[in-house]
């Protein structure tokens, strides 16, 4: 089957899509977009989040058939060019990448919780919103430091503005 969608923003399609595909195999392996990480293909780890019309989705758990028609962003639709999103900016600022597996699926979660917060959000809730993504080279700090700075760069009003 051909599977149609927005990706980032422009039309895409997949052909000879087997009805079992996922939509992470088809973003990585067709469309070539391998931001998004394929490890426990369970819904588990978190490495693979990507928005689907908006909301934070595993993309290991969506059937390929499932996105017909509707509008997926992945990490790298985030930056605008080589321009980085202020979340991927704080996370390399923060130091919160290491090997860099689990890194797009965290952005992109984090992301949505900032888009979503009145305000800076706590600890508490970015642990929660975070809570499925999985990690295993970091204690987590430096990925709680990138979203708080990220969050608070959010919230902060830009240089010329009467705040």
């Amino acid at each position: 089957m051909r599977v149609s969608l927005t990706v980032n923003g422009r039309p895409a399609a997949a052909d000879d899509v087997w009805e079992g595909e996922s939509l992470l195999y088809v973003l990585r392996e067709r469309l070539g977009l391998p931001g998004a990480k394929n490890a426990c293909e369970q819904g588990e780890c978190g490495s693979c989040t990507v928005y689907l019309d908006g909301t934070p989705v595993c993309a290991c758990l969506v059937a390929a058939g499932q996105a017909e028609g509707r509008e997926v962003v992945t990490v790298e639709g985030l930056a605008s060019g080589d321009d980085l999103d202020e979340v991927q900016r704080a996370f390399v600022e923060a130091g919160a990448v290491q090997c860099g597996f689990c890194t797009p699926g965290l952005v992109v979660q984090a992301h949505a919780l900032i888009a979503a917060a009145d305000g800076v959000p706590g600890d508490a809730e970015i642990r929660e919103a975070l809570a499925g993504n999985l990690c295993r080279c970091t204690g987590y700090e430096k990925i709680l430091d990138a979203v708080r700075l990220a969050a608070a760069r959010a919230v902060a009003p830009s240089p010329g503005s009467s705040a």
